[in-house]
């Protein structure tokens, strides 16, 4: 370097050959196309300065000011094709690579390599990015040889580890104690070792479902030291009993779908701060449980034993309980007692079980004063039980044998707000004019699927949705809809109305209705005077074969009409049928005789199906 602190040699030939450029002009000859043979040679002298010896001094040249300027960062290193959008986060998702990129950063924290076709993590890369905190592999194809042990050891903050929808057949030996969560699901797991995920004061959650284990391949201490876990999902596995040396901490347990007939004495009696325990679609009798089994749990809110081979309801209920679900059992008999210590109990489920005629004694609920929905789909009830809780919103029994509704059977449940009876055995002669009186806030009644002949008598005024379909009626008397002014949804399908058959002024008080569905019935042309706040008409399955110009008048606000598999022609439908409803979006003409021709109004951005 010269004693005086000026350019170097080569530096200073650069600073001459720039100053001959611009002498010369060579810009202006450059953009007039007259560059000449002097000039080509003067451009290659300066390229091969530039090439064979770069300026090495921080010193802007005033000829080339972004040469030497250190003021700028280097480039950030990220793996080709990959994303690095922070300087510790490298998202390598969804690229189909094969193997494990190259060039990551060791300074990253998060990298993301789910949805690739990764079948094996090498040791060598993985162990030196050790400040890595989030590893997420999930959806590739890594076997457990392609997994290295090793490589964890140097992970020593991992806290959220994500390899599910692999092919693990046995989980890692060692994972790191930072660890947060880990989440192995979707494998094929056989095995757990014991410092999987013991001895880790951080864990919270930990995701095992839908793997191959069975009871010998959880150890007993698979959590030992493990004590803030909170979540930890089991299910669709092989156990068979309930794994012993659960943590204490647990908020979460899943175990359902598997082979489990019984809960050990004492396998719960530690988890006090459980809220959801889920053990439906096993293989529970009365025998695998006794009243020990949730006596301890004093927080459990939530308890799903569906789907296994109940008799009873178990005893020993937690106060706490808030949901209980026990359909699709064998339960013949409800024991009051069991029930009563369960006094905040809301949602209790029992459709589909055996109860019968006289499975559900008078009173049986009636200690249930907090119960909002009861649940007693497909039981072969033949009446609606007796002194039921008077909190009760929801009643729920379709597809039971009730055949009668006296006076007084729905008294003590005047706070209903939904009732279903669908698909039971109710006539007309047997349900008493004043059965419904006293829901003066029921907004959802379903009687379809029933033998009724007319409609009910003294249904509520606070109805706003009333099924009826699949039912014998043969006519539509307007004072059975009286004062039903708020009704917004109205199924009449399925039964065997003709035009005829409706009494003058039937829709007049219906001014609220929304929905009408009158399909399947027996009418030969579009009923008149509809009611004006009507968005939405099913009439297809009739014997309509006519549409006249007048037959929508009556509803401005139409949206939706179906006339699919009428009896209509090519020119059945009037063209001035649809004029004035600016709202129409929808015609279904659809299985007739011939393609109808479907005039719709300009305004109407749809076309028609037909």
């Amino acid at each position: 370097m010269p004693r005086d602190g000026g350019p170097l040699p080569s530096q200073q030939k650069l600073q001459e050959v720039t100053a001959s450029c611009k002498r010369k002009s060579w810009p202006t000859a450059w953009a007039r196309g007259r560059a000449g043979p002097a000039m080509w040679l003067g451009v290659l002298q300066l390229l091969l300065l530039l090439l064979v010896d770069p300026p090495t001094t921080s010193t802007e040249d005033p000829a080339f000011p972004h040469l030497g300027d250190s003021s700028q960062p280097p480039p950030r290193a990220c793996p080709w094709r990959c994303s690095c959008p922070r300087a510790d986060t490298v998202d390598c998702a969804g690229l189909d690579l094969k193997v494990f990129p190259d060039n990551i950063t060791k300074a990253v924290r998060h990298l993301s390599l789910q949805n690739n076709q990764l079948q094996e993590l090498p040791y060598n890369k993985l162990s030196r990015l050790s400040g890595l905190q989030t590893l997420d592999l999930h959806s590739n194809l890594i076997s457990s040889e392609g997994l290295p042990d090793e490589a964890f050891e140097s992970l020593t903050q991992l806290e959220h580890f994500y390899v599910a929808h692999n092919k693990l057949t046995v989980a890692p030996q060692f994972l790191p104690r930072s660890l947060r969560v880990a989440d192995l699901a979707a494998n094929e797991v056989v095995e757990v070792f014991p410092l999987t995920f013991a001895e880790k004061p951080l864990l919270r959650s930990v995701y095992l479902h839908n793997n191959q284990l069975s009871n010998t391949g959880l150890p007993p201490n698979t959590f030992r030291g493990s004590e803030a876990i909170t979540t930890l999902s089991l299910s669709s596995n092989q156990l068979s009993r309930l794994p012993p040396g659960l943590p204490a901490s647990l908020e979460q347990l899943h175990l359902q779908d598997n082979l489990i007939s019984k809960v050990p004495r004492g396998a719960l009696s530690r988890q006090t701060q459980l809220r959801e325990l889920y053990l439906q679609h096993n293989q529970l009798t009365d025998s695998g449980l006794d009243v020990t089994t949730f006596s301890k749990l004093h927080s459990l809110e939530y308890l799903d034993l569906s789907h296994n081979l109940l008799a009873t309801v178990p005893a020993g209920l937690p106060r706490t309980l808030a949901v209980l679900h026990l359909g699709r059992n064998c339960i013949r008999q409800v024991d009051a007692a069991r029930l009563r210590v369960a006094r905040g109990l809301r949602y209790l489920l029992l459709q589909h079980n055996e109860l019968g005629a006289s499975g559900l004694p008078a009173g049986a609920l009636q200690p249930l004063r907090s119960l909002h929905t009861l649940h007693l789909y497909g039981n072969r009830l033949q009446r609606v039980p007796p002194t039921m809780p008077r909190r009760l919103r929801a009643l729920i029994m379709p597809h039971n044998r009730v055949a009668a509704l006296g006076a007084r059977d729905l008294a003590s449940t005047r706070g209903l707000v939904e009732l279903n009876l669908a698909y039971n055995h109710l006539a007309s002669a047997r349900v008493h004019p004043r059965a419904f009186r006293r829901l003066r806030t029921l907004r959802s009644l379903d009687l379809a699927g029933n033998q009724l002949s007319r409609l009910p008598a003294g249904l509520p005024t606070s109805l706003h949705e009333l099924r009826l379909q699949h039912n014998h009626l043969r006519a539509l008397e307007p004072e059975m809809l009286a004062g039903l002014d708020q009704l917004r949804e109205l199924s009449l399908a399925h039964n065997q109305l003709r035009v005829g058959d409706i009494g003058p002024g039937t829709w007049h008080e219906l001014q609220a209705l929304q929905v009408l569905d009158l399909s399947h019935n027996e009418l030969s042309f579009v009923p008149p005077d509809l009611p004006e706040a009507l968005e939405e008409l099913h009439l297809q399955g009739n014997r309509i074969s006519h549409v006249g110009s007048e037959a929508f008048v009556s509803t401005p606000h139409l949206r939706a009409l179906f006339l699919r598999t009428n009896r209509l022609h090519m020119t059945s439908i009037s063209a001035e049928a649809f004029l004035g409803l600016v709202h129409l979006r929808m015609v279904d003409t659809a299985d007739n005789p011939e393609q109808v021709l479907v005039q719709l109004p300009p305004t109407a951005p749809l076309q028609p199906r037909g």
